[in-house]
């Protein structure tokens, strides 16, 4: 590529001029200048850094350790099979398997006892009531958060893991999903799903697809669709388009065509408002009820998938078609009503109107 050691940071990386600079100045050994920032607050940015290092240093162990765990283990191998995935795609998004039993991470952390485990979200503590079998440290109670359930590692823009979803596999119990919670690594609300992974293909095909689902990211990348991410089990924020931003001026939102999609896409229209900037495009994209974009790609082809990305809604065609799906527009009445509705919106679009 042209350019310099900072624009490739930026570009490859999706790092704004700033984090670019403090990120290639750390690989270095040097500290950026901050004429702004108090001695106390660049004391405290320092105790940050390294209290991120440390919590991703835990959480990549936690991740090795579930890598191994799959490669031996019949039962999540088959069910990944059956769900079509390959050992490929699997190494690629770095799955894993963690297996059942309440101390499986004892194995791996010399000290189980330790508070960064329970930071990191991978353990949970609580008072000892008598009603978990986890191992007791000073009258309290610890045990994996994660058992028995494949494991997607969640990765920020630099690779680093921060945070893990797991998924039951069949026959599984409640919830299907379940995150880690949020810590000083990982925050959902500004977190995607298989961003890290899919940075190059944004770009090569000048949009993302946002999809529900860690499973549908993954089945996508192997079906030819390699530029999806998933928000991580919250309503798309502010936060997600701006960096998204940052890959591309291009955004479409997939989602299931039942209640629940269709409450999750207004959520998300809503929410990316007050990140829109002149020239990003924003489009919704919904499936018959009765698919996901893993199923519907599966049952009806990568062309048809292609196809129906073409019908996809430009987000002033699905906030009208929304606002209007009640309202007949007929009388004047109508029409003022669907004003009166459209304003609030139209107040929190900060960029210009000039189109």
């Amino acid at each position: 590529v042209h350019g310099n050691a900072i624009g490739f940071l930026m570009e490859h990386s999706g790092l704004g001029f700033i984090d670019a600079v403090k990120e290639l100045a750390s690989t270095m050994g040097v500290t950026v200048p901050d004429d702004d920032v108090s001695p106390a607050g660049r004391a405290q940015a320092e105790k940050a850094r390294e209290q991120r290092s440390t919590l991703t240093d835990v959480l990549k162990k936690a991740a090795q350790h579930y890598r191994t765990q799959l490669r031996g283990s019949e039962v999540p191998i088959n069910y990944l099979k059956k769900r079509g995935l390959s050992g490929e795609i699997a190494k690629r998004f770095g799955l894993g398997y963690a297996p059942p039993g309440w101390n499986g991470l004892a194995s791996v952390f010399a000290q189980y006892d330790d508070p960064l485990l329970v930071q990191a979200g991978l353990v949970i503590e609580k008072e000892d009531d008598g009603e978990h079998a986890g191992g007791s440290s000073g009258g309290r109670r610890r045990w994996d958060r994660f058992r028995d359930r494949v494991m997607f590692p969640i990765r920020d823009v630099k690779g680093e893991v921060i945070g893990f979803g797991a998924r039951v596999m069949d026959g599984g119990g409640e919830p299907k999903y379940l995150n880690s919670p949020e810590t000083p690594v990982f925050v959902k609300g500004r977190e995607l799903y298989g961003l890290f992974e899919a940075r190059a293909a944004i770009r090569q095909h000048g949009f993302v697809l946002v999809v529900e689902g860690y499973m549908d990211v993954v089945a996508l990348a192997q079906l030819g669709f390699p530029n999806a991410v998933a928000t991580l089990g919250t309503a798309t924020t502010p936060m997600h388009v701006q960096k998204l931003l940052r890959q591309t001026d291009e955004i479409v939102f997939c989602f299931d065509g039942d209640n629940a999609g269709l409450k999750a896409a207004w959520r998300a229209a809503m929410n990316a408002l007050p990140a829109l900037t002149d020239g990003l495009k924003l489009s919704f994209l919904f499936l018959p009820s009765e698919h996901d974009p893993d199923s519907f790609v599966r049952e009806f082809g990568k062309e048809a998938f292609e196809s129906k990305m073409k019908t996809a809604l430009p987000l002033s065609q699905y906030i009208i078609q929304h606002l209007s799906a009640d309202n007949p527009l007929q009388s004047q009445e109508d029409r003022v009503r669907f004003l009166n509705d459209a304003e609030p919106i139209l107040q929190q679009i900060q960029a210009p109107r000039s189109r």
